[in-house]
């Protein structure tokens, strides 16, 4: 029954997990950090001040490792969940035997007060900014509804039980100390202390309002009543449909799906540096049980072109401004180039530990706090960045002088470092190969470091990075192509893997050209499950890991821009479609999808998933936007 599910692109689950499954959570952010609400009203991951803080909340990852509920006493499957319209802002529905109850869940923003001492700017700050507030308020709309708060933080992820003080006379406000942090829950419910939680119960009738918020806002700055509180989240939701309405979402049955996707990006990004997250969370499985489990809140340098892509394809040019000025503060190595990934401070150093007494996610282990990936050579890494400086070179007409220094270290780095084996896009554990995609995206590097040292008007460095441009072009045709005219994995093998479909998407190879075709069609029929991209074939690629991981959506969603390219409309259009059905219920993608079992799997909500649905979206609309002038 899971199969055929899966088969018709449902999401289902018939787990008697006590995690909730990945694809249910909401994803709430400030823009500094995010929450993870699960459906029962559980927010089951939080980290504080900033994404890659420790975790405060982290239930995700263990059922004992801290939540936060607030909602109906004793019901636990709401009627209804969704966000506000155009927001981050959540809403919840609650049909319980004596009533009807509505609550709303926000990371609030307001209005800038001044320097933010709690997590520093380093760009320019803009006129609204986190409030580091966590805000729930709950309103009964009919009948008689007994609402609950339990807060139960355990702080450094899951290490620190809560030490709690009362604040107040009144019993409205407790401290929450452990690991040397502290935050403040406040609330107009008489709460009291039992152990390492703080609790509250109350009965609402038609009309009546109750809140609860959590501060770690300099001075515990937050809401003093409930009409304070929602006023926030109303402010709160004013930012996010402001910001929204700078956005270029064209008129298009594609446009909901673009636009959630357009908040969930910018849920990612860290306001302070402008530096953005692969996704939330750490060590949310692969493998469902197994060891594929990967820390994603770092700032990968492959991402900024997808990154640079998106925002410039939704006008939102401030945002890809802010990204490429972080990119442009980072520490190189001693080699002149950028590092694979980095923290969203722009510290170099992730070193990968593990929290082994943590059970992970549905028992994956172990839990990784940290990237040991960070110091990996991986050569796709300088073309990322020169990609996304032409770019924005060209749709600002403007290279800024700071940049042109990172121009040339890229460009050098690339020519030094093409012919030498790697580990490629995936970031193997295994041993370096001659990776095609690696390979490609150092052409990338030296085509588009040319055509910037055009804009320049360096003659003799545009004719220079052509020519080495070509000379990795020709190694490619050479090496990197099957007897039957598909890009390799890399030069060793004649496995599939779906990072060669960047050559389309890249114009590596037009879309007319036969070896381009051709292995379109072949990742389009031999590595897929039931319709869905895996990256590659576990058993044939040596990537120092066990276990067989699901189908990764960056890679459907890259077969669709693919399948564009190469002048397959209808097909791209049918494979969208079908990755459209399989969203979470709140349109929402992880990184990878179990079709056996029809459910997301990995880190949550992944960035690189919905740049890449934006990437494949703007290639239908635009299609069907030529279409239409043809007529």
């Amino acid at each position: 029954m899971d199969r055929e599910a899966g088969e018709r692109g449902e999401v289902v689950s018939l787990s008697n997990s006590p995690f909730p499954p990945i694809a249910d959570y909401a994803f709430l952010s400030d823009c500094h950090t995010g929450a993870l609400v699960a459906p029962d009203g559980s927010v089951d991951w939080l980290c504080v001040p900033a994404f890659d803080s420790p975790s405060a909340f982290g239930n995700l990852l263990d059922r004992g490792a801290g939540s936060f509920r607030f909602g109906p006493y004793g019901i636990n499957v709401p009627t209804q969940r969704s966000y506000v319209p155009g927001t981050n802002v959540l809403t919840t529905t609650w049909h319980t035997p004596g009533g009807w109850l509505l609550v709303h869940d926000a990371l609030t923003m307001g209005p800038r007060q001044g320097p933010d001492r709690v997590t520093p700017h380093t760009r320019p700050p803009a006129d609204d900014d986190a409030e580091h507030l966590l805000v729930r308020v709950v309103e009964c709309l009919e009948g008689m509804v007994e609402v609950e708060l339990v807060c139960e933080p355990a702080f450094d992820y899951g290490r620190a039980p809560a030490e709690w003080k009362l604040v107040d006379e009144e019993w409205h406000a407790a401290d929450a100390t452990g690991a040397g942090q502290t935050f403040r829950l406040s609330t107009d419910l008489l709460i009291g202390v039992e152990g390492s939680s703080t609790r509250a119960r109350h009965t609402l009738a038609k009309g009546d309002r109750a809140f609860c918020a959590l501060s770690w806002a300099e001075g515990f700055a937050g809401p003093v009543d409930a009409a304070d509180a929602m006023a926030r989240i109303e402010r709160t939701v004013a930012f996010w449909r402001r910001w929204l309405a700078r956005a270029r979402i064209p008129d298009h049955s594609l446009r909901h799906p673009l636009e959630r996707s357009a908040l969930t990006i910018k849920g990612l990004t860290y306001m302070p540096t402008g530096a953005t997250v692969a996704a939330l969370t750490t060590s949310l499985p692969e493998t469902p049980g197994g060891e594929r489990n990967w820390d994603y809140r770092f700032t990968w340098m492959r991402d900024s072109t997808f990154t640079l892509q998106a925002l410039h394809f939704l006008n939102l040019d401030w945002e890809a401004d802010e990204f490429m000025q972080f990119v442009a503060d980072l520490e190189p190595n001693e080699d002149g180039g950028l590092q694979i990934m980095y923290g969203i401070d722009g510290r170099r150093d992730l070193t990968e530990t593990t929290r082994d007494d943590l059970s992970g996610y549905e028992g994956a282990q172990p839990v990784r706090i940290g990237n040991g990936a960070f110091d990996q050579r991986q050569n796709d890494v300088y073309g990322a960045v020169l990609d996304s400086l032409l770019l924005h070179t060209r749709r600002s007409e403007h290279l800024p002088r700071r940049l042109w220094p990172l121009v040339k270290s890229q460009a050098e780095g690339a020519l030094a470092a093409w012919r030498e084996p790697d580990q490629g896009i995936w970031e193997a554990r295994g041993a370096p190969q001659h990776y095609v995609s690696s390979k490609l995206m150092c052409w990338v590097a030296l085509d588009r470091a040319s055509k910037l040292a055009g804009i320049r008007e360096d003659l003799a460095l545009e004719k220079a990075w052509a020519e080495a441009a070509d000379e990795i072009r020709a190694d490619i045709l050479a090496h990197g192509v099957s007897d039957r005219g598909v890009l390799r994995q890399h030069y060793d093998t004649d496995a599939l893997d779906a990072s060669t479909l960047l050559a389309a998407i890249f114009g590596f190879l037009p879309g007319s050209d036969e070896r381009m075709k051709k292995t379109v069609d072949a990742i389009s029929s031999e590595l897929t499950e039931h319709g869905f991209v895996l990256r590659y074939v576990t058993g044939e690629t040596d990537d120092g890991l066990s276990g067989k991981e699901g189908t990764f959506l960056i890679c459907s969603f890259w077969l669709v821009s693919a399948l564009s390219i190469v002048g397959e409309p209808q097909e791209a259009a049918d494979m969208l479609e079908r990755l459209l059905r399989i969203a979470s219920p709140l349109g929402l993608y992880a990184e990878e999808f179990e079709v056996d079992r029809a459910r997301h799997l990995g880190n949550f909500p992944q960035a690189f998933s919905h740049l890449a649905l934006i990437e494949a979206a703007a290639r239908i609309i635009l299609a069907d936007r030529l279409d239409e002038l043809s007529l």
